[in-house]
């Protein structure tokens, strides 16, 4: 029996896949580098800014010691674009609001830190909703590994049976599989409503 549902955050509850590629383009550029698109679609999407950055360093030359200054201005540029770009979507407050009624609980699990979670789940109306909010600033490994998942089970006191998964980037989609949560792919934000769970036939 199903008693939890697990969200990823970007482009799943909110539509800030973009964002953070074009927040970290912003902050990259200053030094002269840069994620083209193909990469992003490819392997960077879903990734952990650290994570990110120790790729380039090792496939682009990135100089280490710009990681901590670049993550500072990346966050800044994500931050502006979240305030001025974020908004309530009636469709996720009514999908949530009825999971909530037929008594699930409710998590958000992201590769991002915890304080953009926060910030975006608030700016998008839906922060109330849910139980648990787990970044990958909390000590977990981050995803495709499955640890984030699985410290969100504990805390829920669920089994990873007990849990059903929504995700979209590739790297996330491998997460949620290995933790043994029931696992359902989107392509997208826009995909993510009441109807994604009448037709998967999971809860």
């Amino acid at each position: 029996m199903i008693k939890a549902v697990i969200f990823d955050l970007d482009g799943v509850l909110v539509d800030a896949t973009e964002w953070h590629f074009e927040a970290l383009n912003d902050a990259l550029k200053l030094f002269g580098f840069e994620i083209t698109r193909d990469e992003h679609v490819g392997f960077y999407n879903g990734l952990p800014t650290a994570e990110k950055l120790r790729v380039l360093s090792e496939k682009k030359a990135l100089p280490v010691g710009l990681h901590e200054v670049i993550k500072s201005m990346k966050r800044k540029y994500t931050d502006e674009r979240v305030a001025r770009l974020c908004r309530p979507s009636y469709e996720k407050q009514l999908m949530l609001r009825q999971l909530k009624a037929k008594g699930y609980k409710l998590a958000c699990c992201s590769n991002a830190q915890k304080y953009s979670v926060v910030n975006m789940l608030t700016f998008a109306g839906i922060i109330d909703f849910f139980d648990l909010v787990i970044g990958n600033d909390e000590g977990f490994k981050p995803k495709p590994a499955p640890d984030i998942y699985l410290a969100a089970f504990e805390r829920l006191s669920i089994l990873p049976s007990e849990a059903v998964i929504i995700e979209d980037a590739p790297h996330g989609i491998q997460s949620a599989k290995a933790s043994g949560a029931r696992v359902i792919e989107v392509k997208g934000y826009h995909d993510v409503d009441l109807s994604l769970f009448a037709n998967s036939k999971v809860i």
